[in-house]
């Protein structure tokens, strides 16, 4: 798998039904650039809302994971998102013209083979890694699952499942890394208890079920009338219970399907995540709930990883804004304005720079005899960097302002002088919401980490 992000090469789109909405339409995969991540637009609606795919838009997961943003909902998305994932791809949009991703056979394996079709484009631009560098553990002793993430160079899942139940054992799988994902894990649908689907049926939950979207496991004795009525309702000649304790709408691709769609599931809810994970993933009994509160937990305590940008820097690049156009973005001017260069900007990061020289302002009252760039004031230069990063998520700059609303955790390892070049490198620590966001900052002076710190700032239109 490329060690670059990857896109699609064409737009392309896979047709068929909402498994619980009973809705028929279609979801286009369209190329997007490099740091774009995956998003959804729903353009059967007004505005046409984009929702991205990140564990803090999870809104339900009771019948799959479904993500909520700008006023919009998209339905079961763990396939799409494990297809993508599974595939290597980084950075796509989603069109939908319905609520729900269609289910087709209950795997995912529509979908790789449309993102296949399309051709997959490598971009000119590193793949960032979430790197775990120790095990983070979620247990649910009233829920019964349980997940661990170790260290490991590659992304690795193993999954039990345990159901207590005569017609499915105990069983185990295994994806020693994503290149087993397109032939072992992509087309193993899901199951459902024959119990679990008589309820569905009755509450009217699976508007857009048939036998040919999941594996239906039979834990009871059941009569030829019961078997007739199904038959009747899902439009089958006949139906019945085969050797396996499974009805005949199908046959099993493997042994061990169940456990293996259910690794499907979590490599889907994962990528929630939002980077790339090396990480080594152990799952009891997982589930669309304890994915996502897996993933959360994940992305909380790999937080304080080091950032993805470090130096060295190339400091001589073409900057994306010079002083002359940063002026044009802050509001901020001589003294007071202390930054001289924007040397990156993505969607994820920004990268800053300020030369310090001697005739800086404070100098002259700030140890004269050996000069030192006060801490507040490499806050307020990080600051300044931070709030070009936020007025960047808005299409008109020149009309925002952005106000800091915290600072938290500041720390100064190490004095700036007269002569050093302080570069700062800001990442989001969640995605911005309702113009609000959360940013760790590092300032390095060469190799040395001088000042960190988080930030909080809102952008608010000019009066």
């Amino acid at each position: 798998m490329s060690d670059n992000q990857c896109t699609i090469k064409q737009s392309i789109s896979v047709h068929g039904t909402g498994l619980h909405t009973g809705q028929q339409g279609a979801i286009t995969f369209h190329p997007a650039g490099p740091n774009h991540g995956i998003k959804f637009r729903r353009i059967d609606l007004k505005g046409q809302p984009i929702i991205e795919a990140c564990v803090e838009n999870v809104v339900d997961t009771s019948r799959g994971t479904t993500l909520g943003q700008n006023g919009a909902r998209v339905f079961t998305i763990e396939h799409v998102l494990a297809a993508l994932t599974g595939l290597g791809v980084d950075n796509v949009l989603i069109d939908m013209d319905m609520d729900e991703i269609p289910i087709r056979d209950g795997s995912a394996k529509y979908f790789v083979e449309a993102i296949e079709k399309a051709g997959i484009q490598p971009q000119d631009m590193a793949r960032q890694y979430l790197v775990i560098d120790q095990p983070i553990h979620l247990k649910n002793e009233e829920k019964g699952f349980e997940l661990l993430i170790e260290p490991a160079d590659t992304f690795q899942v193993d999954v039990k499942i345990d159901y207590g139940t005569e017609v499915l054992n105990v069983q185990y799988a295994s994806m020693p890394d994503l290149e087993k994902f397109k032939s072992e894990i992509a087309p193993c649908r899901t199951f459902v208890f024959l119990h679990e689907l008589e309820f569905l049926l009755k509450n009217n939950l699976i508007k857009g079920g048939d036998l040919s979207n999941a594996i239906v496991f039979v834990n009871r004795k059941v009569s030829q009338e019961e078997l007739d009525r199904l038959a009747d309702l899902f439009q089958k000649p006949k139906v019945k219970v085969k050797d396996e304790g499974i009805l005949n709408n199908l046959d099993l691709h493997f042994e061990n399907e169940p456990a293996r769609h259910k690794l499907l599931d979590v490599v889907g809810d994962l990528t929630l995540v939002g980077k790339r994970i090396k990480g080594k993933v152990t799952a009891y009994r997982p589930g669309h709930f304890a994915n996502t509160e897996f993933a959360k937990l994940i992305k909380q305590q790999t937080k304080k990883q080091p950032m993805s940008k470090e130096p060295p820097f190339d400091l001589n690049k073409e900057p994306v804004y010079d002083i002359i156009q940063i002026q044009k973005i802050l509001p901020h001017r001589p003294p007071f304005l202390l930054i001289d260069k924007i040397l990156e900007l993505t969607d994820e990061y920004i990268i800053g720079l300020k030369n310090v020289t001697m005739n800086e302002h404070y100098f002259v009252g700030h140890f004269p005899q050996e000069p030192v760039m006060p801490g507040v004031l490499q806050v307020e230069a990080m600051a300044q960097t931070g709030g070009i990063f936020v007025l960047h998520s808005v299409p008109d700059p020149e009309n925002y302002i952005t106000y800091f609303l915290k600072i938290e955790e500041a720390k100064f390892r190490h004095k700036v002088v007269p002569g050093d070049t302080i570069v700062f490198v800001l990442e989001l620590i969640s995605p911005i919401r309702r113009g609000i966001c959360n940013m760790r900052g590092v300032a390095y002076v060469g190799n040395k980490i001088v000042t960190e710190g988080k930030l909080m700032a809102q952008i608010a239109r000019k009066q």
